[in-house]
């Protein structure tokens, strides 16, 4: 599979990318943004400095100046665009990915992310046709320090924050950096797990998504009698919560909490969540007084949706949480400080706050593989045509007591499905049922 993804590039090092690959993207950025400037950020895998080198090489060799802002998380990037007035930004990173990849992603300015269709085909081509013509005067490297201005920033969403006890485990990635600068400003008392930077992810993957990654939290925080867990992903844009019982949350539901602690500083303003988000997202945005909208799967899709429908926050299930006054950028941390504000204001356990959005039962994303994708979504299309169809991503039908949806992932040959029903015997049953035929 190539390197080149529907939002950013990433693979195997030094198999599938390595610096030689990294200096020809480099140079094919700075042409294609023609920018004076580009800030290059970088986190803590073994294999990032040697990208970055060869990168921030390509980029100089352009004609363009590189602003360097050493090791961050992505947010932290996307803050550093913006502030430093730039016209484009380049993470080194492979997110949530095991310690051998490692990767790009792209923004333009006002960290305008750039995808497969506003950008990465065509850093690809001129990569594969590798015909740069040298800059008369090649470009500089400048290192700045933004972690100060970043925490300050992140700080101002804080609203009267009590003094919590909280479990925070950063996987030994970059919410290492972040989280201990912010939280030093705050009452809460921390306790961490794998804090400490290390690119060999030695504790475990830093995704978590994958359950096992939150072993160690759930533990904690039952040893430790704490009010919540927090986990975050290797660049810090994704957030994982666990209630003071341990019982991992998910991320729709944490969509539901900030959606109402925001509307009660912001009302009537637009909230989007993603297509595969629970039924209960829109109830509770709309009983809230917001207004709900629904948006496809992706960073890319979300952030242009919510500048372009002036939402004030969108939640996604992978995890991911947008904030319009963050520059329409996902913010792990950011995500953090509301449910923080909400926990403060309510007086109540987080298992208590959870409990009443236990209304229908959902499948989970469930992958299957299958040969042709498109085929199989049609023919769900004629055996479900009852029920009301949209094709914003994949397919969607809902019905008056269930509903699914089934999409191509963007980053592997798999069709993913999600469904919720109004009892458990329903979900089982139509999950089955799908599933079967979509293996058939």
């Amino acid at each position: 599979m190539s390197i080149f993804k529907a939002y950013d590039i990433r693979g195997i090092y030094p198999k599938e990318l390595d610096e030689d690959i990294a200096y020809k993207i480099g140079r094919a950025t700075a042409y294609f943004l023609k920018a004076k400037q580009i800030v290059v950020g970088r986190d803590i895998r073994l294999s990032g400095k040697r990208l970055f080198d060869a990168l921030a090489e390509g980029i100089t060799d352009q004609g363009v100046d590189v602003i360097d802002i050493g090791l961050c998380s992505s947010p932290m990037l996307y803050f550093a665009v913006n502030f430093l007035k730039a016209k484009g930004s380049v993470m080194v990173t492979a997110s949530h990915n095991p310690k051998e990849y490692n990767g790009f992603k792209f923004t333009r300015e006002n960290a305008i992310p750039i995808s497969e269709d506003t950008g990465i085909k065509d850093v690809e081509r001129l990569v594969n046709k590798n015909q740069f013509k040298d800059a008369q005067k090649k470009g500089k490297i400048i290192k700045k320090e933004v972690l100060s201005d970043y925490t300050n920033f992140v700080l101002k969403f804080a609203k009267n924050i009590k003094p919590l006890k909280v479990v925070i485990d950063t996987a030994n990635g970059m919410g290492g950096l972040e989280v201990p600068k912010v939280f030093e400003k705050l009452k809460c008392e921390v306790i961490p797990l794998f804090f400490k930077l290390d690119g060999t992810f030695p504790n475990h993957d830093p995704n978590p998504l994958k359950g096992e990654s939150l072993r160690f939290l759930i533990e904690k925080i039952k040893k430790e009698k704490a009010d919540l867990g927090i986990a975050f992903d290797g660049d810090a844009d994704r957030v994982f919560f666990t209630t003071e019982q341990g019982e991992i949350i998910p991320a729709d539901f944490i969509t539901c909490l900030i959606a109402k602690e925001m509307l009660k500083h912001h009302p009537k303003e637009k909230i989007l969540y993603d297509l595969r988000s629970s039924w209960i997202v829109k109830e509770t945005v709309e009983e809230a007084g917001g207004k709900a909208s629904m948006s496809r799967v992706g960073h890319a899709f979300i952030k242009e949706q919510l500048r372009k429908e002036k939402g004030i926050f969108a939640g996604e299930l992978s995890g991911h949480f947008y904030f319009r006054d963050a520059f329409y950028t996902d913010s792990g941390i950011i995500a953090v400080i509301w449910i923080l504000n909400l926990l403060s204001a309510e007086h109540k356990k987080f298992s208590e706050l959870i409990n009443p959005l236990k209304k229908y039962y959902a499948s989970g994303e469930i992958n299957s593989e299958v040969k042709d994708k498109e085929v199989k979504m049609k023919e769900l299309a004629k055996i479900y045509k009852d029920g009301k169809i949209s094709w914003l991503d994949g397919i969607r039908v809902d019905f008056d007591n269930w509903w699914f949806n089934v999409r191509l992932s963007n980053t592997e040959p798999l069709l993913r499905l999600n469904l919720e029903a109004k009892s458990k015997e329903m979900m089982e049953r139509k999950k089955d049922e799908i599933l079967r035929i979509i293996r058939e």
